[in-house]
């Protein structure tokens, strides 16, 4: 499985670090240990040539020296002549083989004793339980010591984070398997937990897409069968009776279903983010002059104040037209338009107040409201296109029962 090579992955790479750094650190040691005890090897020659005399004057100095070296370490002093003659010694009596020329801190001598040679040929020998060198395999053994226990301490952590991307490994599998509805946990503040996040905000977002998709294509297709049927009743009885009222009828229906193809296009454009530069082709917008414009289409009345923006003028224009046409047909006149800043549309009809508990359904596409027969028609995708026309200028758009009656819609742009 991909999380467990993971972390075996990170783990020995972790470990083998480690213990890299640990060797390098215990070499470092050992050498500059080295030199060290090269410098120290000196010190106790000329420390134990200012001890014991040259010569044994008075009779008996040189073993009075020994004494008081024994009883300074805590040990056993013995001082050999150059040629291997006993001169003095302090607590047990310490032999070795024939004198060599160089000092030999390192020859390994019996019961753990030391020879110190000394510049005029003499030798002392020491043994005593205080260890002058470490061996070299302490600082390797230390090492590795720190490299387990880090190791040990970093097991848990690699774990989690190999389980938590495991974790997230299955949920966009089982996503990806066609179960929309599935999330990862978010644990934590690391850049997991916002990799998990950002699915998770993603999956959201697409299940959200393709909910509305379905239902957008659900409602169109029951939409269309209205205008077809009749188009196919029209083209029938035209093939009877060719007379100029059913070829009105023929063309009525047929601009009927190429509007609401035309609206399920835009819908679904508009449901795809926007990409990327293209509010740079945006243009300057006079929101009042467009109001006008699409206002004298059905007789509505415009008023209030120049003001303009930065914006799709075909998608602001489309919003306003949809408007409108709402107005006239769900509503009654008067309709009419009040432009105001900051950017701020009022589309007003004085007919029947909506219902509060459908003025926000009112914006779903092809809503029907409770108690409407088919043949009434529904709202279609008008409001739904005005509200995503909205948004995609970074507004909003709602529903209102004004004080002097009827219906109000109103758009607030950025």
């Amino acid at each position: 499985m991909i999380g467990r090579r993971l972390f075996w992955r990170i783990y020995l790479t972790l470990l083998a670090s480690l213990a890299l750094a640990a060797l390098l650190i215990a070499l470092l040691w050992h050498f500059a240990g080295d030199k060290r005890v090269d410098s120290l090897r000196r010190m106790p020659v000329h420390l134990l040539e200012a001890a014991i005399p040259v010569e044994d004057q008075p009779p008996g100095a040189i073993q009075a020296a020994a004494e008081r070296i024994a009883r300074a370490v805590g040990g056993d002093i013995t001082v050999l002549a150059r040629d291997g003659q006993m001169l003095a010694f302090a607590g047990e009596r310490l032999k070795r083989g024939p004198p060599t020329e160089e000092a030999d801190w390192d020859i390994p001598l019996p019961q753990n004793v030391r020879a110190f040679h000394l510049r005029d040929g003499r030798v002392v020998l020491a043994r005593f339980d205080f260890p002058l060198r470490r061996p070299p395999w302490y600082g390797v053994l230390g090492g590795l010591l720190i490299a387990v226990g880090v190791g040990l301490a970093a097991l848990p952590v690699v774990a989690r984070l190999t389980h938590r991307l495991e974790r997230l490994q299955r949920s966009v599998e089982q996503w990806g398997a066609g179960d929309l509805s599935a999330r990862v946990p978010v644990a934590g503040q690391d850049e997991i937990a916002a990799v998990s996040a950002s699915f998770n905000r993603a999956a959201e977002h697409i299940q959200t897409l393709l909910a509305a998709h379905r239902s957008l294509l659900a409602n169109a297709s029951h939409e269309l069968r209205s205008p077809l049927a009749r188009l196919s009743m029209a083209a029938e009885l035209w093939e009877q009776d060719p007379s100029p009222i059913r070829h009105a009828e023929i063309a009525r229906n047929l601009a009927e279903i190429d509007q609401l193809i035309e609206e399920i296009l835009l819908a679904s454009r508009l449901d795809r983010p926007e990409p990327n530069g293209a509010a740079a082709v945006w243009e300057r917008v006079d929101l009042l002059a467009l109001a006008a414009e699409e206002a004298a289409r059905t007789g509505a009345s415009v008023e209030g104040s120049v003001v303009e923006i930065d914006g799709d003028r075909r998608l602001l224009r489309r919003m306003l037209r949809n408007l409108l046409e709402n107005a006239v047909r769900h509503g009654a006149p008067p309709v009419t338009v009040h432009v105001a800043t900051p950017a701020r549309i009022r589309v007003r009809n004085a007919g029947p107040a909506i219902p509060l508990a459908d003025r926000e359904r009112i914006f779903e596409p092809f809503f029907r409201p409770a108690g409407h027969a088919e043949d009434t028609g529904g709202w279609g995708l008008g409001l739904a296109l005005v509200r995503q026309i909205a948004a995609r200028h970074g507004g909003t758009v709602r529903c209102e029962a004004p004080d002097e009656g009827g219906t109000a819609f109103i758009v607030e742009l950025a």
